[in-house]
């Protein structure tokens, strides 16, 4: 029987986070450059794209590219911008096809300007789009994600916009790049690695964890659904005890 077989329906996560990580070490093992690596993904992320869709996720949230990336190798890092360029060139016509919105956090304005322009035009040609909303996290990092909310409100705050008395979990979350959108209720890490890397910090305070050592070239749509099967045999309790749950 397939995991999918054993999803249900009426438990499905709202909002999926995945940390795309082993495209590099992929390449290694099969005797590939690390861009190839890289190309491989691209055609996994389109597969659980779809998939996702079609399920019926409403938010899909892709760690794409860290601000910590830019101390790549460069050749590595203009391949990527190269790639980037291309990929959401040809996804363009399949995203509007599919009904799925493109969005994107970080500090896009660091990214080389063809790569910026390319993407706000995607952005605005699929704005309108309602099925699922697929964030790309490009040049991004939490802790420069919350500085960057802190300084706003600092801004706010000496403009007499916003008060100190004011600033709520919800006012400060309104701040964030992800602001509108649902906390993810799952996060999926590939390659084995065990570790967060400086993603979506604040918004996954309790979001539930699941790591496979599946790199994310390998990653397939079977593996979702395991993902997602796990998820939903979890107990959520926010703090409170399993008895407070069940009554």
């Amino acid at each position: 029987m397939s995991f999918k077989d054993k999803i249900i329906k009426e438990k499905l996560p709202r909002h999926i986070a995945i940390i795309m990580d082993g495209n590099g070490r992929w390449a290694r093992k099969h005797g590939k450059d690390r861009i190839a690596g890289h190309q491989q993904g691209v055609d996994v992320v389109r597969t659980i794209t779809e998939v996702s869709a079609k399920l019926g996720i409403k938010y899909l949230t892709l760690y794409a590219f860290s601000t910590e990336n830019w101390n790549r190798p460069r050749f590595e890092v203009e391949a990527l911008m190269d790639l980037f360029v291309e990929t959401i060139k040809m996804e363009l016509k399949t995203l509007n096809k599919n009904n799925i919105r493109l969005k994107a956090i970080g500090d896009l304005e660091s990214l080389p300007r063809e790569n910026y322009l390319r993407l706000k035009e995607t952005l605005d040609a699929t704005a309108s789009n309602d099925r699922m909303t697929l964030t790309l996290a490009l040049s991004y990092s939490s802790r420069w994600e919350i500085l960057n909310a802190v300084k706003k409100i600092i801004s706010d705050f000496d403009s007499q916009q916003l008060k100190a008395e004011n600033i709520t979990e919800t006012v400060f979350s309104n701040y964030l790049t992800t602001a509108g959108m649902p906390d993810p209720e799952l996060l999926i890490r590939t390659s084995g690695e065990m570790r967060i890397s400086n993603f979506m910090i604040w918004q996954i305070a309790y979001t539930e964890l699941y790591f496979t050592p599946k790199l994310w070239p390998d990653f397939t749509e079977e593996d979702l659904y395991e993902a997602i099967v796990n998820y939903q045999s979890r107990e959520r309790r926010f703090g409170l005890t399993s008895e407070q749950i069940k009554s």
